[in-house]
């Protein structure tokens, strides 16, 4: 499980807060994965993936609005990222989801972490770099 920690401070205080929340998000899905009370986890899951496609969206405005603010070269090459990001989100089917619920929680959470994992090391970071 990936949990928030030094390495993904950016210095941006709003940045690094609403990162902060995109890690509880995933942990909130990898409890879901490991919680063998709910028989069926459908519901909970479409919460969760709506709870992620609008926290992303709210946290990339910020982030892309701060990019613009500061003159970031790479700010549309970093958008397109973003709405990749928000489009894969968009197109889940959620029909796959019920056929078999904790391997798709799974794929998820392996998604959402990598992602985050390495949009902030490897991208934002860059942000600040200059």
């Amino acid at each position: 499980m990936i949990y928030w920690k030094d390495d993904y401070k950016l210095g941006i205080n709003i940045i690094d807060e609403q990162h902060k929340k995109l890690f509880q998000i995933a942990a909130d899905i990898y409890d879901l994965l490991k919680n063998n009370l709910y028989i069926d986890k459908y519901n909970r899951v479409v919460a969760l993936l709506s709870e992620l496609r609008d926290y992303t969206i709210f946290h990339f405005q910020t982030e892309e609005a701060y990019q613009q603010e500061i003159g970031y070269k790479k700010y549309l090459s970093h958008k397109v990222e973003h709405d990749d990001f928000v489009n894969k989100i968009n197109n889940i089917d959620l029909n796959s989801i019920d056929e078999n619920q904790d391997l798709y929680i799974l794929e998820l959470l392996e998604f959402v972490v990598k992602w985050i994992g390495e949009h902030i090391l490897e991208r934002d970071k860059q942000i600040v770099a200059g």
